[in-house]
C-alpha cells in the first residue's frame, strides 16, 4: 500500500495558469522521499494537495486522483485528512500560536483528542528528540529553534505520513543533521516521510527516493549522485578579497539580555568598512541579536557599539529614518518587511527612481512578478523581493539574515552573484548570517564564529570551511 499516490493531477489557482499538469507522484511507508526543484515550480502546491489544504483552504481547479493511505481523499474534509497527514510548513511564525513551547506542542495533540497522560509523554519525547526546553517562550526563540518547534509539534501528533516543507531552512549544520537523522529513524519505524528541500548536500545522504518537479510535472531521479553534483557545486566568488581597513562598527564588551535570559555575554569585534563580514554559529547563539544591535533595532544592555558612518548619528542609540536610509536590514522572515500591495510598489518604495527600481527588479529576476501581491508569492520569491526592496534603497550598509532561504541551487548562485556585483559597484559594507556553506564562503572576507553568546574565533574563508566541515 502506497502512503501517497497522485495520478494525472492537474491544478490551477486562477483557472488559467497550470501549476501542475497530468503529474504523477508517489511515496511509500518506510522511506524518506525528497521532492526538489526550482523555486516557484509547484513544490508547496503539491504538498497542499496531499495535505488537503487544496481545495479545502486554498481554492482552485484540481483534477486527477489523490490517494492517501489507499483512500481517495476527494471530497474529504481537512480535519479527516489531518489525522492521516502531518505537515510542517515553510514559515514557522505562521504555525506558532501559543506562548510557551510546551503549550504549542500540546495544541495539536489536544485537537486530536489525545488523553492528558499521552500528551505529556509526546511532549517529553519530541522535546528530547529536537533539543527543546518545554518552558521556553516561543517569541524569544531563534529562527532555527522555531523551525525545530513546529517540527516537534507535528511529530507529536503521530500521523504516519509526514510532509516537511524546507525544514532545514534556518537550521545550523548540527541541527540539520539531527533532524534528518530523526526523520530517517521514523521512516525505519514505518512512517512515510516527504521532505521538500533545497539544501541537497544535507538531505540526500538520508533519503531513499528523489523526485524533481519542473515544467508542471514531477519525475523520479534515478541517479542521486549525479543530481547532487549538479546542485551542490562550489559557488565562485567574483570579488577580490578585501584586505581590511578602518572599522565601520566597533563593538566593545557588548552584552544583551531579556529579563533573566542572557543572549550575548561579551562581544568585542570590528566590522571593516567596505568589507563582507559573515557571522557563523549554531541556532540560538545570538547571531540575529548581534545583527539587530548593529542595526540599532535593539539597544545593548552592556558595553558599547561605535559607528563611523556619520557623526550625526553618534549620540543616538536607536535607528531613525535617516539611519535606515544608510543601513538596510533584510529580516530572516520576509513577511516582516513586505507591506505594499504589489511587487512594483514594494521595490519602488525606497528606490531613488522608478528606472532604478526596474533595474533592480530585472537584476533579481522578479520583473515578471511586478503586479503580483508580495504575500501571494512562494517563500523563495518573497525572499528575492525582500532583498531587492532593501537593495533598491542603495544603503551604505547591507545586513542580510539568511538571504538564501527558499532558493534552489540556480537561485542561490544568482543571489550570491548579484550581491557581490552590487557590493563591487557600490562599495557597501555587507554583513551576512547564513547556515549555507556555499553562500557563506562566497560572501566572505571576514568571518566571526559566535558561540554561547561570545565571539569564539575570527578569520577569513578558512574559518567558514573549518566551521562547516568540523
Amino acid at each position: 500500500m502506497k502512503a501517497i499516490d497522485l495520478r494525472q493531477v492537474s491544478f490551477s489557482y486562477d483557472g488559467k495558469t497550470k501549476i501542475l499538469q497530468n503529474a504523477d507522484f508517489s511515496a511509500e511507508y518506510g522511506e524518506v522521499t525528497l521532492l526538489s526543484g526550482h523555486s516557484g515550480e509547484g513544490k508547496s502546491t503539491l504538498m497542499y494537495i496531499v495535505s488537503g489544504i487544496i481545495p479545502n483552504v486554498n481554492y482552485g481547479e484540481l483534477a486527477g486522483e489523490v490517494m492517501i493511505a489507499d483512500e481517495d481523499i476527494n471530497g474529504k474534509k481537512l480535519g479527516y485528512i489531518c489525522r492521516k497527514v502531518g505537515v510542517v510548513l515553510q514559515n514557522a511564525d505562521e504555525q506558532i500560536i501559543q506562548k510557551i513551547v510546551e503549550d504549542e506542542i500540546a495544541f495539536g495533540c489536544e485537537n486530536l483528542a489525545f488523553p492528558p497522560d499521552k500528551i505529556q509523554k509526546q511532549i517529553d519525547i519530541v522535546c528530547s528528540l529536537l533539543k527543546l526546553d518545554k518552558s521556553w517562550k516561543c517569541r524569544t526563540l531563534s529562527g532555527g529553534q522555531k523551525q525545530r518547534l513546529i517540527t516537534a509539534s507535528t511529530l507529536a501528533m503521530g500521523q504516519k505520513i509526514i510532509i516537511l516543507d524546507e525544514p532545514l531552512a534556518n537550521l545550523d549544520k548540527d541541527g540539520a543533521a539531527m533532524l534528518m537523522g530523526t526523520l530517517r529513524s521514523l521512516a525505519k519505524a514505518g512512517y512515510c516521510v516527504v521532505v521538500i528541500e533545497h539544501r541537497l548536500d544535507m538531505v540526500l545522504p538520508f533519503v531513499d527516493v528523489v523526485w524533481h518537479i519542473g515544467d508542471k510535472t514531477v519525475k523520479k531521479v534515478e541517479d542521486k549522485a549525479a543530481y547532487l553534483r549538479a546542485q551542490t557545486a562550489k559557488i565562485g566568488d567574483s570579488c577580490p578579497i578585501y584586505a581590511g581597513g578602518s572599522p565601520l562598527f566597533e563593538l566593545k564588551n557588548v552584552k544583551f539580555a531579556v529579563k533573566d535570559r542572557e543572549i550575548l555575554k561579551d562581544i568585542s569585534l570590528e566590522i571593516p568598512k567596505g568589507g563582507r563580514t559573515v557571522f557563523l554559529g549554531e541556532n540560538g547563539c545570538g547571531k540575529t541579536t548581534l545583527m539587530r544591535l548593529i542595526a540599532r533595532l535593539y539597544k545593548p544592555t552592556g558595553g558599547s557599539i561605535t559607528q563611523y558612518i556619520d557623526e550625526k548619528f553618534r549620540q543616538k542609540s536607536r535607528g531613525s529614518r535617516a539611519w535606515f536610509k544608510k543601513v538596510g536590514v533584510v529580516y530572516q522572515n520576509p513577511d516582516y518587511q513586505l507591506f505594499m500591495p504589489t511587487v512594483e510598489k514594494e521595490i519602488n518604495f525606497g528606490a531613488p527612481s522608478p528606472e532604478y527600481a526596474e533595474h533592480i527588479a530585472e537584476l533579481f529576476g522578479i520583473k515578471h512578478l511586478w503586479h503580483r501581491h508580495p504575500q501571494s508569492l512562494s517563500e523563495g520569491q518573497k525572499r528575492r523581493v525582500s532583498i531587492a526592496a532593501v537593495v533598491a534603497c542603495r544603503p551604505e550598509v547591507l545586513l542580510l539574515d539568511e538571504p538564501t532561504v527558499g532558493q534552489d541551487y540556480d537561485g542561490l548562485c544568482q543571489m550570491v552573484e548579484i550581491l557581490n556585483k552590487l557590493h563591487e559597484q557600490t562599495g557597501n559594507t555587507m554583513i551576512t548570517i547564513t547556515h549555507d556553506v556555499r553562500c557563506a564562503e562566497a560572501l566572505c572576507d571576514k568571518a566571526y564564529l559566535i558561540a554561547s553568546g561570545t565571539m569564539q574565533k575570527s578569520g577569513g574563508k578558512e574559518l567558514v570551511r573549518e566551521y562547516f566541515m568540523s
